[in-house]
Parts: structure tokens; C-alpha cells; sequence
């Protein structure tokens, strides 16, 4: 019988995160939850716990990156089949992870991803960011010859194959994403989209893309990719 994990990354969600849990465990099929606190400084890990989830909790705030990677690990390491994450802020439409997980079930994809441009063309979210998404989406698109419309979703399932590709060192510790497309595209993993509902976070702007913290995501992401890009060669050494 096949298992899969729902992952959830969490820094700071006291507020949020056992209201997505309790969502979660009124679905009609069992899950098992992991929660990775990356070293929250409130009551992330107590609420998650409380709320049924497994909580592994980083010694301080490691980056999204790696708080993924750490849940990865730990499913690859539990031997589970699949895995879908989603944040921990309640942005994601919780009914849809059966539609993700059908995606990477049905042999199609290895990677699932959700798109709220596929469902809503309209959804609401500042004109930058906007911009952002455009600019990524249509970067990767090009480099994979594939559409990809939602790059920074976030709302995404795997199959046992990907999760053993992420959690080899080549992974990003801070904001693994357009990057990690083409890097899975080169490595001869199948991507997919399909459409899902997005709702924006009840706080507001998500901690991780605050401030600053939003010009390094886009210099990071362009250099990122021009590294992958340059060492093209090399990442086709991992082809599973």
C-alpha cells in the first residue's frame, strides 16, 4: 500500500498553523502530517504538536530551503511513496492536495505543481510580485520547453524518485524554486501543473518575503539560474 506525507514548512505560525492542521485531519482519507519548525521564535512547534502533527524542530532558522530538505529527508528516510507540501499560513486550498497527489499517483509527473494561475488568472497580489512570477514563469518555461506558470507556488507533490533527487547537496538551503525546475528538468524528472485555489496569507505578507528579503529572492533566483545554466553538463551527471 502506497504512504505519502504532507509536509509543512513553519517559522513563526503560531497563529496559523493549527488551524491548517485541524483542515487537514477533517479530510476523508488519513494523512500523516510533518511539521519542520525552521526555529520559530513563538509557539510554532507546541501548536503543531497539540494539533496532531509530527514536529521536528531545526536548532535555529535555517532557511525555507532547508526546512524543506529536512522534511524530504525525513520521508525518504521513513521509506513514504509520496509527498505533498504546503505552507503553513492556510494560503493553500487543503481539498486540493488529493488532486496533487493523484497527479504524481498516476505515474504522469514525478513533480506536481499547483497553480493558482491556472484556476484564477485575476488572483490578487502586488504588482512586483507579480512581475516576479511573470518574469521566472516565463524563464522557465522557455529553458524546460514547458509551460510553467506558477514557479513560486509552493503547493507541490513528489514522487519517491524526486524526493531522493532533493535531498542530495545540490539543493538550495534559502528559496528553491524556478531554479530547482530546470535543475529537475535537466536531471530527466517530469514536471506538471494543474490548477489549484490560492488564498493570500490571513497575516498579510509572509514572513519569508519581507523587507529586503525580496531583492535577494530575485538576485539570488536570476544567479542562481545562470549557475545552473553554466553548469548544465554537470547536472546531467544526476539523471535518475
Amino acid at each position: 500500500m502506497n504512504r505519502f506525507l504532507l509536509l509543512i514548512p513553519a517559522y513563526n505560525e503560531e497563529k496559523n498553523i493549527g488551524k491548517v492542521i485541524y483542515k487537514i485531519k477533517n479530510l476523508p482519507f488519513s494523512v500523516d502530517i510533518v511539521v519542520i519548525d525552521d526555529g520559530s521564535k513563538d509557539n510554532t512547534a507546541k501548536v503543531a504538536e497539540n494539533a496532531g502533527a509530527f514536529v521536528i524542530t531545526l536548532p535555529f532558522n535555517l532557511g525555507y530551503g532547508s526546512a524543506l530538505q529536512t522534511g524530504y529527508k525525513y520521508a525518504v528516510k521513513k521509506d513514504y511513496d509520496y509527498l505533498v507540501q504546503l505552507d503553513a499560513d492556510g494560503q493553500h486550498e487543503i481539498e486540493d492536495i488529493s488532486e496533487l497527489l493523484d497527479g504524481v499517483k498516476s505515474g504522469k509527473a514525478d513533480i506536481v505543481i499547483g497553480s493558482r494561475f491556472l484556476k484564477d488568472k485575476k488572483y490578487d497580489m502586488s504588482f512586483f510580485k507579480r512581475i516576479g512570477v511573470f518574469i521566472f514563469s516565463k524563464i522557465v518555461s522557455i529553458i524546460i520547453k514547458q509551460e510553467i506558470t506558477d514557479p513560486v507556488s509552493g503547493f507541490e507533490a513528489f514522487n519517491k524518485k524526486a524526493l531522493e533527487f532533493f535531498i542530495l547537496d545540490i539543493f538550495p538551503s534559502d528559496f528553491p524554486d524556478a531554479d530547482m525546475l530546470i535543475i529537475s528538468h535537466f536531471a530527466g524528472l517530469k514536471i506538471k501543473e494543474i490548477p489549484v485555489s490560492m488564498y493570500n496569507s490571513p497575516l498579510g505578507k509572509a514572513p519569508m518575503h519581507g523587507g529586503l528579503t525580496s531583492f535577494y529572492y530575485i538576485f539570488k533566483m536570476f544567479l542562481s539560474i545562470i549557475m545552473v545554466l553554466i553548469t548544465k553538463k554537470y547536472r546531467k551527471k544526476f539523471i535518475i
